[in-house]
């Protein structure tokens, strides 16, 4: 429930407020970008610290301020009279909604279970993605009923009415699981009672980067294709109808890579998953050349969505896996923030690749070499040892 609330913060709960913005505030489509741009830029330099705290005072208490502030902000968004005040609900509802409710969400599971982890991580995903893909119809219908004003607060009391109880109330179970012998799968490190990695050691090992990089990747990759779809496919003739619809299969397939990968996490080496989920997007996006109206685009948008899917579900049990949960929040803080940066970019690269050759395949073919690269240095990561350093008590570490 947590994952999917973060709805009105994720790109597409805000993408059908954009045009009452501009016609309400007199501002171009541009102005409205880059303050965009600005907010999840900023925004997702405060997720290293909302990590920290998880690490310190539990999801609990942060979920309630982070629950505090993003209804806060949707607020301040239905009061903005300018783009001063609409880049600063951007950078509150993009690093609350988007950065701080998704880590808490997918953390608060990964630290509180010691079984089937991974499955459950999906099942958390696939659910949260669900919820999250609802609000971009509800939040439009509300407007026209509404006004886009009067729904950006309805959003924000949703958000604290069902949010706060579940952080104050519904958590309470939700910490770190004491007894290791309760422990899955396990690497060094990764055992609930194992002590804590420190985060300088975890900081020099292959892994850590290859699972952010690869995280990173995925959300640019992602975001640029999906937010210029409707130009994208109509140069391979879809109509703007017909590349809207396209939505629907990534969504589906979306949730079933979800529950897909979080399962396999649990069985097969996550790095390996990392690299195939990757390798999908770079095959994806080679095909785009060959979509056509029809099953084409329908395969081409499963694909692209059981991609990015599969990356997230990976991503969020590789890191317990290799590294334990004790740093888990810093950890999950540092990657929110790097994919939360690259969502950021991938818009405007794929828009100045279009514009230097007046189509997007050349962009569209550079984004799957980048894929392609990523899946393969993915593979030759190495497994973290725990006599990279002496490890220091989890107590220790957050006193």
């Amino acid at each position: 429930m947590v994952l999917a609330l973060s709805g009105p913060g994720q790109t597409a709960g805000i993408a059908v407020f954009v045009d009452h913005v501009i016609a309400d505030l007199g501002v171009g489509r541009s102005a409205v970008s880059l303050a965009y741009m600005a907010g999840t830029l900023s925004g997702a330099l405060a997720l290293p610290w909302i990590g920290r705290a998880v690490d310190r005072f539990g999801v609990q208490r942060v979920l309630a301020l982070v629950a505090l502030g993003f209804g806060s902000f949707l607020m301040l968004l239905a009061c903005a009279q300018e783009l001063v005040g609409l880049t600063a609900g951007f950078v509150g509802v993009r690093a609350l909604g988007q950065g701080g409710m998704s880590m808490i969400a997918t953390t608060a599971v990964a630290i509180s279970v010691t079984r089937n982890r991974g499955t459950l991580l999906g099942l958390t995903s696939s659910l949260g993605a669900a919820g999250i893909s609802l609000f971009p119809l509800l939040a439009e219908r509300a407007i026209t009923v509404l006004d886009w004003r009067y729904t950006f607060v309805a959003e924000g009391l949703l958000i604290w009415v069902v949010v706060l109880p579940l952080a104050l109330w519904g958590l309470r179970g939700a910490a770190w699981a004491p007894s290791a012998d309760e422990a899955g799968p396990q690497s060094p490190g990764s055992g609930t009672g194992a002590p804590a990695w420190p985060l300088s050691v975890i900081a020099r090992t292959s892994m850590f980067w290859a699972m952010a990089g690869a995280i990173a990747c995925s959300g640019l990759v992602s975001t640029a294709v999906f937010f210029h779809q409707i130009s994208v496919l109509g140069e391979q003739g879809l109509t703007p109808a017909q590349a809207a619809a396209n939505f629907l299969p990534q969504t589906v397939a979306g949730l079933g890579a979800a529950l897909l990968f979080g399962s396999a996490a649990d069985r097969v080496s996550p790095k390996l998953l990392m690299s195939a989920a990757m390798a999908m997007h770079a095959l994806a996006l080679v095909t785009l050349p060959l979509v056509a109206p029809g099953w084409g685009a329908l395969l081409y948008g499963a694909a692209l969505g059981a991609a990015a899917s599969g990356a997230r579900a990976v991503e969020s049990a590789a890191l317990p896996f290799y590294f334990g949960t004790a740093s888990l929040g810093t950890l999950r803080g540092l990657t929110q923030s790097v994919a939360v940066a690259s969502t950021a970019v991938g818009p405007i690269l794929l828009s100045l690749a279009h514009g230097w050759a007046d189509s997007y395949r050349p962009g569209i073919m550079g984004l799957a070499l980048l894929c392609a690269v990523v899946a393969v240095a993915v593979c030759f990561a190495r497994k973290p040892r725990t006599s990279l350093s002496p490890p220091v008590s989890h107590h220790d570490q957050v006193g």
